[in-house]
């Protein structure tokens, strides 16, 4: 495995890449007015929110033309409020009375909020993005909440602290690339006991004795479950094909479920603590958070995608996953943090001594 490290804006530098050569898209831009990273043309500062959105639907117009057909996007965003990047309020603002100081830079003091945003507004980023895109073309096919653990503390007193982000996942196409197996999470005890029961066994709630509910039917002031784990149904009312369907969902002809009562599929709430890094980079990405998304995203031996690289977080975990990387990144200073960064992140995993020989091997081109 190897990975291609482009510095320089990502449109240029994406420009020189041949089209449909990559499986998945993993990456984090900039977000809106929270860092000055002291590059011209960065993502981040523009004006308004509305600028910032257009520069980043043209980003992902570049990262189309390079994903392959049955490709995704995952796509890490934080929120902003409107009068500054760092919580939006303060009593240096009433003292003021115009809502605007004028601090270090643009995105380090207070700012005024942008047309048609009120102080102390939370913009909604992420979904502005993501409906733009949405827009676009692309396939919003979920929003992920990315709750951490150990959040940053905030002195606040008029709202609570935050500790989520969000994961959008895009696709190109309606039908695409997506490997559920590999990134399936435990099931609760509590499943896993219920699941090993006969089906005829199985209690649902009893809280309305008598009533039938859905999947729910009630007997003798009790509710059994129905075999709702199988598909295989002789008399079920999903028999006829609904309008887009070519057969029902439940027939004769189907074949049991193979269920894995250890696991489940995974759910849309990733718990991942975020992790300090020495290097000089501001913000990257825990490696843990990366993981599911290249494994369900990209097969072995594929090719991942951050246009966006920073240190190289996103290459690091794909190496590590056996996929090849390729990596834009604006920041000369932080391009020379990824391969170190590399390193790190395979030396965190447990592979095999003959895969961790080979890392030495492993150069930019």
């Amino acid at each position: 495995m190897e990975y291609q490290l482009l510095v320089g804006d990502c449109l240029e530098t994406m420009r020189e890449l041949p089209g449909q050569s990559v499986h998945t898209c993993v990456t984090s831009p900039p977000y809106f007015g929270l860092r000055d990273y002291g590059h011209e043309g960065q993502i981040g500062l523009e004006p308004s929110p509305d600028e910032f959105v257009a520069a980043l639907v043209e980003v992902f117009r570049e990262v189309r033309r390079v994903l392959r057909d049955d490709g995704t996007v995952w796509l890490n965003l934080g929120d902003s409020y409107a009068t500054g990047g760092r919580g939006g309020g303060g009593s240096y603002m009433r003292e003021r009375g115009d809502n605007a100081w004028s601090g270090k830079g643009c995105a380090t003091g207070w700012r005024s909020p942008p047309s048609g945003l009120k102080h102390k507004d939370l913009i909604g980023i992420p979904w502005r993005v993501a409906f733009a895109l949405q827009a676009d073309g692309w396939y919003l096919r979920q929003d992920i909440i990315w709750h951490k653990p150990n959040p940053m503390p905030e002195s606040v007193r008029d709202r609570c602290t935050k500790a989520h982000e969000y994961i959008f996942l895009l696709s190109k196409s309606p039908q695409y690339y997506y490997d559920h197996e590999s990134v399936k999470e435990p099931a609760a005890e509590s499943s896993i006991a219920r699941w090993a029961q006969n089906i005829e066994e199985q209690s649902g709630s009893s809280r309305q004795p008598g009533k039938t509910n859905g999947p729910i039917r009630a007997v003798g002031g009790l509710t059994k479950r129905r075999a709702r784990d199988s598909f295989r149904r002789t008399e079920s009312k999903r028999n006829e094909a609904i309008p887009g369907q070519r057969k029902g969902t439940h027939r004769e002809d189907r074949g049991e479920g193979d269920w894995d009562t250890a696991m489940r599929n995974r759910r849309t709430v990733w718990n991942v603590s975020t992790r300090s890094y020495k290097g000089a980079h501001f913000a990257t990405f825990p490696p843990d958070l990366i993981r599911p998304c290249i494994l369900a995203g990209c097969p072995e031996g594929g090719t991942v995608l951050d246009p966006f690289g920073g240190s190289g977080t996103t290459a690091g975990v794909a190496l590590a996953l056996d996929r090849n990387a390729i990596l834009c990144e604006l920041s000369p200073q932080y391009a020379e943090l990824v391969p170190d960064r590399i390193q790190q992140i395979f030396d965190h995993y447990d592979f095999d001594p003959d895969a961790k020989e080979q890392m030495s091997l492993f150069e930019a081109c």
